[in-house]
């Protein structure tokens, strides 16, 4: 065997003592290049692994003489032991490599399809209606809303009838929704008109929008039910430009309205219809003074002609030649008449001339304000004579546009507070109630406002109950605001609602909450949230905000901007 060496043998240095063995020095930059050196060629003989099994695969899938493959088509693999490396949703993980612990929202951008077309794939189709009066953001997405009926109808072709009912409690933005709603169909051409407006509500707005405000009641201005307003001139203009059969159309719609104002008051105040030869004679008294006058009547010159009693008269009250059997026919008449014109209890707004006629081409409002709720027959007829005058000019303004003579006019009409139309008198049902069944042969669009179904149901008759039931399920728009869940059954009995929509609606419902910080009540948690139904679909919820523009003209509560003051008020003396 042989012996280890040791330090003094030949070919061997001493070790030196008292100092330590040091390691030999390693050159770790060296190292990292050759070690990626070593992963470079590592790649590359992958990659010429992977080409000559293509190759290999690709002969051994060649087609033989006859066409086919000598076997079954063979797929490409990878080699065994590489994998493909991505990063996850929030980057690279790992120390140092940029991952991101938190996503921030990225910023949504809205455009038109001939805008955002060079953004693709990153763009994606809105998923409310973008169509009419933008009217909030979407609850959930924060994406504008747009829609209202006559918009929806006319150009976006999602509903089937021009009109949208609107329901919720009080002080959550109904009305603010539909003047809204007013305002931008304003812009894109079509008249607002509020044939009654009992709070007044749109008033401000009427006034912003540069239109008519006409004011009714005691000592505010008066309505002549035998004005025919617009026809006379339409039918002059129609006979001018060779259309003489539309011209006795309008003269006779004219006269038909005339008539059936005169009879529906003799109702209010009687409260039963007037008869057959009554509704005769007052008929034959109107044709007499259109023939007699140059001037137009007034319920004064009606009752002159049936104290008169002229032949045409006479013939249709039948009295058989006797003048003693004409007076006892028209006595009745004759005193509903002189209450009429000479201030009874409804006063004399209907017997003065017009005090502002209405005109078709701007946006009108009937204030009726001045009307207490007291005044039940004279609220009632009030109301009627406005819608009757209000459809007279809307006659007028259609039959000119289709003889060509005016450019087409849609109009935007508005029942704010419905149930108090409703219950205002005999025959306001039955006026809504065609009006929703024909607003498209009318060409106008309606919105119907009240604050829940048990409004529409607690009318006196059954009939009257059926008629309003149909108004919410023929209306092409539900806009639903807060509700009471006692409120749902009636609700879902008219429109379909899913659990989650009534859930959404019924906590809208909820009182505000009290802001210990500043001492008032905060706003409720259901103002200017609606939920936008059409059918079955599904609900769109939105959040509708004002301008400050809008804050101008949609204050309710101006009775309540000042604090009141008690004091005693200072007589004046006299001298």
């Amino acid at each position: 065997m042989s012996a280890r060496p040791r330090p003094g043998d030949f070919g061997v240095d001493p070790e030196p003592r008292g100092e330590k063995k040091r390691r030999p020095k390693v050159d770790k930059k060296a190292d990292r290049k050759s070690a990626r050196a070593q992963a470079k060629a590592a790649r590359g003989k992958t990659t010429q692994g992977k080409a000559a099994r293509g190759k290999a695969v690709q002969s051994k899938t060649a087609p033989s003489a006859d066409g086919q493959g000598a076997e079954g088509s063979v797929g490409t693999q990878e080699a065994p032991g590489v994998r493909t490396v991505r990063p996850s949703s929030r980057g690279w993980s790992g120390r140092g490599r940029g991952a991101a612990s938190y996503l921030q929202v990225p910023v949504e951008y809205r455009g038109t399809t001939v805008q955002v077309c060079g953004l693709w794939p990153f763009a994606i189709g809105a998923g409310v209606p973008l169509v009419g009066v933008p009217l909030g953001h979407h609850l959930h997405t924060g994406a504008t809303v747009c829609g209202d009926p006559i918009s929806w109808f006319q150009r976006a072709k999602l509903i089937s009838n021009p009109s949208v009912y609107v329901e919720g409690l009080p002080g959550l933005g109904k009305s603010t929704t539909v003047r809204r709603m007013a305002t931008g169909l304003a812009g894109f051409g079509a008249q607002p008109l509020v044939l009654g407006d009992l709070k007044p509500d749109y008033v401000d707005l009427i006034e912003a929008l540069g239109g008519q405000v006409i004011s009714l009641g005691r000592g505010r201005g008066y309505l002549n039910v035998l004005d025919p307003g617009e026809s006379v001139g339409a039918a002059r203009s129609l006979r001018a430009q060779g259309f003489a059969r539309q011209a006795e159309e309008v003269e006779a719609d004219a006269h038909g309205r005339r008539l059936t104002m005169v009879s529906a008051l003799l109702t209010i105040l009687r409260k039963t219809p007037p008869t057959d030869v009554e509704e005769s004679i007052v008929d034959q008294a109107l044709q007499v003074l259109d023939r007699r006058l140059d001037r137009v009547p007034v319920l004064a010159d009606v009752l002159q002609v049936v104290q008169d009693a002229p032949p045409e008269v006479r013939e249709v009250a039948v009295d058989r030649g006797s003048m003693t059997e004409y007076q006892k026919i028209t006595r009745g008449l004759e005193a509903s008449l002189i209450s009429l014109a000479r201030g009874g209890r409804l006063g004399e707004t209907f017997a003065q001339p017009t005090t502002n006629p209405m005109r078709r081409d701007r946006a009108v409002v009937y204030d009726v304000s001045g009307l207490k709720e007291t005044d039940v027959d004279l609220r009632a007829a009030t109301l009627l004579a406005c819608w009757s005058n209000g459809f007279a000019t809307v006659n007028v303004a259609n039959v000119l546009a289709d003889a060509g003579l005016e450019p087409r006019r849609h109009y935007f009409v508005i029942m704010d507070e419905l149930w108090q139309a409703l219950r205002s008198g005999t025959g306001m049902v039955d006026r809504v109630d065609q009006l929703t069944r024909l607003n498209r042969q009318f060409g106008v669009g309606v919105a119907m406002i009240t604050h829940t179904m048990s409004d529409l149901l607690a009318l006196p008759t059954e009939e009257d109950r059926m008629k309003a039931r149909g108004f919410v399920e023929r209306a092409g728009m539900v806009v639903v605001g807060g509700l009471p869940a006692a409120e749902m059954p009636l609700l879902t009995a008219a429109l379909p609602f899913s659990q989650a929509e009534q859930d959404l609606i019924t906590g809208w419902s909820a009182p505000p909450s009290w802001d210990a910080t500043t001492g008032r009540e905060s706003d409720p948690p259901g103002r200017g949230k609606f939920l936008i139904k059409v059918g079955g679909r599904p609900g769109i919820p939105i959040q509708v905000k004002l301008t400050q523009t809008e804050r101008s003209i949609n204050d309710t509560n101006k009775l309540w901007a000042t604090q009141s003051r008690i004091g005693r008020v200072e007589e004046e003396t006299t001298s």
